[in-house]
């Protein structure tokens, strides 16, 4: 979503930039005494124009929702795509590797057969949340297999590994 975020920044930047211009140009322009930039008949138009015709109202609720997007974009909160270690000396973790490997961490448990981790992150703090299908009690065996991959990784030690078993469905 990085990207979505630079390319709406991009073009307001441009929206305003264009707009700082044109109204710079029409000030140098109306202190010489010469015609504007914008057409002759633009101030007339204007004036005419009222809040209840409806090419205005089209304009201003699309501008509004145009606004209100990005707004939302902007405040989203996103899934990382890079993962901080501790210290500031640079080093990160790429989250999808990280889910990766500890999926299948998990998965090396005998009785698990299936496992999706998702990494929850909370300012730089940042934890694992495991859906896997297998035995409950094999619990405490995930969370020591995650605990392992987390160490051979050198990531940060959490307190808590979200770990969540669902017993497999039996066909019969």
């Amino acid at each position: 979503m990085r990207t979505v975020n630079r390319v709406a920044t991009l073009l307001l930047a441009v929206a305003l930039l264009a707009g700082g211009v044109l109204v710079a140009l029409a000030g140098l322009l109306a202190a010489l005494g010469g015609p504007g930039p914008l057409p002759t008949g633009w101030p007339a138009t204007l004036a005419a124009t009222r809040w209840r015709d409806a090419p205005v109202r089209v304009v201003a609720a699309g501008v509004t929702l145009l606004g209100l997007v990005v707004l939302a974009a902007e405040l989203r909160r996103w899934r990382p795509v890079r993962l901080r270690l501790p210290g500031n000396d640079g080093w990160h973790l790429h989250r999808r590797s990280v889910e990766r490997r500890l999926a299948r961490a998990a998965r090396s448990v005998p009785s698990v057969r299936r496992a999706r981790v998702r990494v929850r992150r909370r300012g730089d703090a940042w934890r694992p949340r495991v859906t896997a299908t297998g035995d409950p009690a094999a619990r405490a065996d995930v969370e020591f297999a995650l605990r392992r991959e987390l160490d051979r990784l050198a990531a940060p030690h959490r307190d808590r590994i979200e770990v969540r078993l669902v017993p497999a469905r039996r066909t019969t």
